[in-house]
């Protein structure tokens, strides 16, 4: 059998029960067909980019699948009729991805660590740059001489 990532994106007015509702369905179309799913991630709400069938927002759920073609292709067909799916996708990948997704990692601030191509902001002096003039003073910025209108 082959291997395969399935994301779908639920309208965001729906209850996280409806969604484990709709992987539930799923689940039974994919075992009825012969396969079985390996992993189940619910990624919560997120915003969307730009809007889908007139929603901003969606539930994201990654399914990790091991079935034959005809199984992937009757749950498709079943997601593009079910009205609470507005996208999925599926890809067929060599092997599943074994822990946690990258979507649910949680983000470490340390692997980030010393960023050394940017410059210390807290030692900017303000030497003057070679492509300007000199700088005027603050007194004279907006100054307006008596006699001038």
């Amino acid at each position: 059998m082959a291997l395969y990532e399935h994301i779908y994106l639920a309208r965001q007015d729906i209850s996280a029960q409806q969604v484990e509702a709709l992987t539930e369905q799923f689940r039974a179309i994919i075992e009825g067909l012969g396969g079985k799913i390996e992993k189940v991630e619910y990624w919560g709400v997120k915003s969307l980019a730009y809007r889908v069938k007139k929603n901003r927002k969606a539930h994201f759920t990654l399914l990790n699948i091991d079935a034959p073609p005809a199984a992937i292709t009757e749950m498709e067909r079943q997601s593009g009729i079910n009205e609470d799916v507005i996208r999925f996708l599926t890809i067929r990948v060599e092997a599943l991805e074994q822990g946690q997704s990258a979507m649910m990692r949680k983000r470490d601030d340390d692997d980030r660590g010393d960023r050394g191509d940017r410059p210390d902001r807290g030692d900017r002096s303000r030497a003057p740059r070679p492509d300007r003039g000199p700088r005027r003073q603050r007194d004279d910025v907006g100054a307006v001489e008596e006699g001038t209108f």
